[in-house]
């Protein structure tokens, strides 16, 4: 049997928008009534985000002191996450067309998101995405659970997953972030990083995924052909 993991976040939805969005509250929540700051256009926020720029770091690039740096970054640490934010999020380009060729071709499709619960059921019933995934192959956080940090949280994910599910001939990972590499090399999966999410192609390259990959349209093709599947 194939076995396709794949985060949910960058391959599936495109998170660019929220995140945004999240931005311009917090910059204006924070800057004095008088103060004139610089907004950043979308283009080059999201190339900041990718490039793993710190929120401080843009924080200041926008006009805001070192304080209020400091309290943008809390603010936005406790508002990225919420709603009605999570409504910005939208389906990544051709990310529904490459989960119905994978499933057609009969290949076992799980997803594992760092999102809790209440938030990957949030998307899967706006974009009706249950359909691709059996209750029992969704890998996601519980709605009180704790964060660390991804890159700790999610091979623990994996672990599970790894436990839980039944044995697969090959298997394959596709994430867009350090977190999704790690948790498949961790536990010795192979790994195709997109860069269709928040990482670019040299922070991806830091972590030394088996292949980079422009979305998870091209990860499928990559899957599937060898096998024959397409």
């Amino acid at each position: 049997m194939l076995r396709l993991i794949t985060d949910f976040d960058g391959p599936i939805i495109d998170v660019s928008e929220r995140y945004y969005r999240v931005y311009q509250f917090c910059l204006e929540k924070t800057r004095r009534p008088d103060q004139v700051v610089q907004e950043l256009p979308k283009a080059e926020f999201w190339q900041l985000k990718r490039k793993r720029v710190p929120e401080k770091q843009i924080a200041l690039n926008s006009g805001l002191d070192e304080a209020q740096a400091q309290e943008f970054d809390q603010l936005r640490r406790q508002t990225v996450h919420t709603q009605p934010y999570f409504e910005y999020d939208i389906l990544s380009l051709g990310a529904v067309d490459a989960l119905l060729k994978i499933q057609q071709a009969g290949v076992d499709l799980a997803v594992m998101t760092m999102r809790r619960v209440r938030e990957l059921d949030y998307a899967f019933q706006k974009y009706d995405l249950a359909r691709f995934f059996a209750e029992n192959r969704c890998y996601c956080l519980s709605n009180d659970y704790v964060k660390t940090r991804d890159i700790e949280d999610k091979p623990l994910l994996m672990a599970r997953a790894l436990e839980e599910l039944p044995p697969a001939a090959d298997t394959w990972m596709v994430g867009d972030t350090e977190a999704d590499i790690t948790a498949a090399k961790t536990h010795g999966v192979k790994v195709m990083a997109v860069e269709s999410g928040i990482r670019d192609r040299t922070q991806l390259e830091l972590y030394h995924p088996d292949l980079i990959v422009k979305d998870l349209s091209a990860a499928v093709d990559l899957i599937l052909e060898p096998k024959g599947l397409i």
